[in-house]
Formats: structure tokens, C-alpha cells, sequence
């Protein structure tokens, strides 16, 4: 047996596991495989999926910036299920090995972090700095600063020690520190939108409008997209929220407006906490 069958053949369910809610049917309820001759279980949604499509869908998720996963599948061929599935549920009848849960933990900590607070990498000691203040480039490490028994500050754009007298400072003081993303966003590419009437130049990389993330076009379809990190939908030529622009014209027309220019500033995201 090859290794590739050898670990296909570790990737089923355990059929005496009683907890688990099997089905035998060539349906079309597994909603990311074509695969209709394997063995289902039911998620809590009714649908069933296969211990591969389900790890495979899952880690797609993750690859786009998603950390909670919703089952795909279609009802009725138009509404997407979009019903929550806990990672306890996905862990288990996944059936995912110690290599997997690393992986889909991690990354899944990863963003959820992210999705509330700044967080970067102390560049001395390697321990997580959260960035309160998102207009201030200038952040303090506590391990540091206690292990110096002096104040630890570093360059939040360059990872360099903090030159510069002013803590609140939007400048470090240090050659070369320049903000990366920025820089992206000056020098890029230019594409066509395809299927949009009138975009025939237009910057290959926005800055979210809400949040401040770095986002591309696959130039198919209309001229909105939609942010992994903050779930907004803003038009990619303008650069106002899809809700706005919508008023002035189709998603497969240029707006009023034109294309907007290179952005010079990257907008800081205001999040809402909501306390749950």
C-alpha cells in the first residue's frame, strides 16, 4: 500500500462510533464533493459530508481569512445553507490527525485575534504585542521592558527600537522605515475589469475602505468585493461602500465618479465591540 493510500485509508469514520449519524446514499447532500459511492455522516445542519470534503472546505475557509465555518450546500438550488458548524463537530468527523488540528487551531486563533486587535511580533523577544492605538506606530513591550528594567519600545512599521523623542510620534526616526502596505499600494499593477463597462485601468490593489486590508481583484464578475477580514462590500473602482455606490449606478458599469486614485493613506478600522 502507498503512503497516499495508506493515509486515505486513516481518513474514515469509525463505523462503531455511536455518536455518529451515518448515511449510505448517492444523493447530492455532500456540499463540496462529487464523490457519491462514500460513506456520509450528517453535520448538525442534515447535511453529510465526507471526512475529505469536509477537511478540504474547511481549510479553504481558512485560506480566505475565515475562521468560523458555515455548510455550503445549496437548498433548492439557490439558498445557501450557511448554518454554523462548530469546530468540535468539524474536529470530529473530520476525523482531522494531530498535524490537521495544529494547522486548523493555530490559524483559527490566528484570525480571530485579528478580528478584534492589532497584534505583531515583538521583534527582540518574539512575544505578541497588541497595538491599542492604531494611529500610533510606536508600541511598548512588557516582557522586554521588565527583562531590561527599562522602557522597550519598537517601530510597529519598521520592527526597529524607537528613535524618535515623541512616544505618540508617527515617525520612528530611523533610515528606511517605510510603511510596506503603502508602498503596494503606489507601485502596483493596473488591470481591466472585464465585465465592467467602462474599467479599463484600474489600480490591482485596494486598501478596504473600512478596515484597511490589502485587497485584490479576480477581474470576473462585478466591481464589488467583499473584505475577508471586516465582511464589507465596497466597489474595488471607487472605493465606496457597495451600498452607496449602488445608488449612482449597476455593478457593471464605471461610476459616476470614475476610477478613484492610488490611495495615499491607509484607513484605520474603527471596530465596534459589542461586548457578547
Amino acid at each position: 500500500m502507498s503512503t497516499q493510500e495508506q493515509e486515505e485509508a486513516e481518513k474514515k469514520y469509525d463505523p462503531l462510533d455511536t455518536t455518529l449519524k451515518f448515511v449510505d446514499r448517492g444523493d447530492d447532500l455532500d456540499p463540496v464533493s462529487s464523490d457519491f459511492f462514500s460513506l456520509r455522516a450528517e453535520m448538525s445542519c442534515g447535511h453529510a459530508v465526507t471526512p475529505e470534503s469536509l477537511t478540504q472546505w474547511c481549510r479553504s475557509q481558512l485560506n480566505e481569512g475565515n475562521y468560523k465555518f458555515r455548510c455550503p450546500a445549496l437548498v433548492d438550488g439557490i439558498t445557501m445553507c450557511n448554518k454554523l458548524w462548530s469546530y468540535k463537530e468539524v474536529r470530529r468527523l473530520a476525523d482531522l490527525d494531530v498535524e490537521e488540528m495544529q494547522y486548523f487551531e493555530e490559524n483559527m486563533a490566528r484570525l480571530a485575534v485579528a478580528e478584534y486587535c492589532e497584534v505583531h511580533s515583538c521583534p527582540r523577544c518574539k512575544t505578541s504585542v497588541e497595538r491599542k492605538n492604531l494611529s500610533n506606530l510606536c508600541v511598548q513591550c512588557v516582557v522586554c521592558t521588565a527583562d531590561l528594567k527599562k522602557s522597550y519600545q519598537f517601530c510597529w512599521q519598521c520592527d526597529k527600537p524607537w528613535k524618535s523623542p515623541g512616544a505618540g510620534s508617527g515617525r520612528c526616526g530611523n533610515d528606511g522605515c517605510v510603511n510596506k502596505d503603502l508602498q503596494i499600494l503606489w507601485t502596483c499593477k493596473t488591470i481591466s475589469l472585464f465585465d465592467v463597462v467602462g474599467v479599463d485601468s484600474c489600480p490591482s490593489v485596494r486598501a478596504c475602505p473600512v478596515c484597511g486590508l490589502k485587497v485584490e481583484h479576480n477581474q470576473k464578475y462585478c466591481k464589488n468585493v467583499v473584505c475577508p477580514r471586516c465582511k464589507e462590500e465596497f466597489c474595488f473602482v471607487c472605493l465606496k461602500l457597495k451600498r452607496i455606490c449602488c445608488q449612482t449606478s449597476s455593478p457593471f458599469t464605471i461610476c459616476p465618479d470614475g476610477v478613484a486614485p492610488r490611495q495615499t493613506s491607509i484607513p484605520v478600522w474603527k471596530k465596534k465591540i459589542t461586548g457578547k
